[in-house]
């Protein structure tokens, strides 16, 4: 038994430093550095090269999670040459900056904060010259952060129907879709505002597949959705009758009136525009399954681009684990098998929780009394829904520990209630504030006392 509990407690440490090399690996400050660089008057950026002679201001704007990590980069690279700028970032997601103001503001719903950063945001796009450079810096969380809503739409407008479609089960794809036909700035308009001025989008990924057009709503992008492809998403989940009445009517007078659609890949703004993605969640797979490997562990790159229901998607994970344990396919203990992507949860309780959470407490009674596996689900921004958590970790013995307590995981999972079960146990993924953003990460450890390992 005590052999037992010391080979259970060696892959909690093992699963929480393979997640912390993941984050290591998408480091805003540090990619950013990647993929800029600066030698006198000449600034690269990619494979596109920028004389900074040539402008008479330089100014950062944007918006995310990741956004204030990325501004230092730009200060430390750009130095005396930069103008000033301003960005918008959740709460508690702050470095310290010299000529780039912060102003924090609310996430997953927007609030007042955020509408008036965003409006000075547009000011200094649209105040930008020709003969300007304008650096925009795009995270997830960017849509909330950025919420200046169309003419004749609200903030409370923009705040009820995030909060509808959160509560859904819609898409992050579909959410940003709806977003950008309410917003002044995003769908590509952002981009609108700074032209006749050059600008360059530097990008952290939180969305499956890297589109840029999703990532934060897609500011500084063409758009190649439609006030038609809003309501498909209205009828597919049956929500206009939750609508502000307010938003209905203007996504159904987008589909007659081409005016207000977002700009397309023909717009001349995207001429003087580089999209730029710096990060993405493959590049902390892949870290984590360097530090997985260096732990002992054979590992196994299921997918970064896992979406769906997170109790199925829990338990197609679930069924994995067991079959590497009792077979040894698809991958042999000890092993680590890595997911990435981004699940939705269809709220039907009235509980606390987070994704991350729901996955693992999805997955308790599945793996109850096998004693050889580990599992932990994470947000990589250290929020896990509306809590300060950023996942959980479960093993065979959680669902004893909750039997203690009289926790039956079933009806804290009808009330997608995950954080009250996790947090009297010690299950819960506390990072704080990562200052990063590129979706969740799943690991699974497989214990190298498992029957099926053979001599590599």
């Amino acid at each position: 038994m005590t052999d037992q509990r010391e080979a259970i407690r060696q892959m909690h440490e093992d699963i929480r430093a393979i997640f912390s090399a993941g984050l290591a690996a998408v480091d805003p400050h540090r990619r950013v550095k990647a993929v800029c660089r600066r030698t006198d008057d000449r600034l690269v950026v990619g494979d596109r090269d920028y004389d900074l002679s040539g402008y008479n201001g330089i100014y950062v704007i944007g918006a995310g999670k990741a956004s204030a990590a990325m501004a230092a980069a730009i200060e430390d690279i750009l130095g005396e040459r930069l103008t000033g700028g301003l960005i918008n970032v959740k709460y508690g997601y702050t470095v310290p900056l010299k000529k780039i103001r912060l102003i924090e503001a609310g996430h997953p719903v927007p609030d007042q904060n955020g509408l008036r950063g965003a409006s000075e945001i547009l000011d200094m796009a649209v105040a930008a010259g020709a003969d300007d450079l304008v650096i925009c810096l795009v995270s997830g969380g960017g849509s909330a952060l950025l919420p200046l809503p169309v003419e004749g739409i609200t903030l409370a407008d923009k705040q009820q129907t995030i909060q509808v479609l959160l509560s859904c089960g819609a898409a992050i794809q579909e959410i940003n879709t709806i977003r950008k036909h309410l917003s002044a700035v995003k769908g590509g308009r952002l981009a609108r505002a700074v032209y006749p001025a050059t600008l360059v989008s530097l990008i952290i990924s939180d969305v499956v597949g890297n589109d840029p057009t999703y990532i934060a709503s897609g500011p500084t992008v063409p758009d190649t959705g439609t006030f038609a492809d809003c309501l498909g998403i209205v009828d597919r989940y049956g929500i206009a009758d939750r609508l502000p009445a307010r938003v209905l009517k203007h996504l159904e007078a987008g589909t007659s009136d081409p005016v207000l659609e977002t700009p397309s890949g023909d717009d001349a703004a995207f001429e003087r525009t580089q999209n730029l993605i710096c990060a993405g969640i493959n590049d902390a797979i892949i870290a984590a399954a360097e530090k997985s490997r260096q732990a002992g562990y054979r590992t196994l790159l299921l997918s970064s681009t896992i979406t769906g229901e997170t109790r199925e998607i829990a338990g197609m994970h679930a069924a994995i684990a067991r079959e590497s344990l009792s077979s040894g396919h698809p991958v042999k203990p000890p092993a680590c098998i890595l997911s990435g992507g981004e699940t939705t949860v269809t709220i039907r309780g009235r509980g606390l929780g987070g994704r991350n959470q729901e996955f693992c407490l999805a997955v308790v009674k599945d793996i109850a009394g096998l004693n050889d596996i580990v599992i932990l689900s994470g947000g990589t921004d250290g929020t896990d829904g509306p809590t300060d958590a950023a996942g959980a970790v479960v093993d065979s013995g959680t669902l004893e520990q909750a039997d203690r307590l009289g926790m039956n995981p079933d009806r804290y999972l009808a009330d997608n209630n995950a954080y009250a079960f996790f947090k009297p146990i010690n299950g819960l993924l506390m990072t704080g504030p990562t200052n990063t953003n590129v979706m969740d990460l799943r690991i699974m450890l497989i214990s190298r006392r498992s029957p099926c390992i053979e001599n590599p």
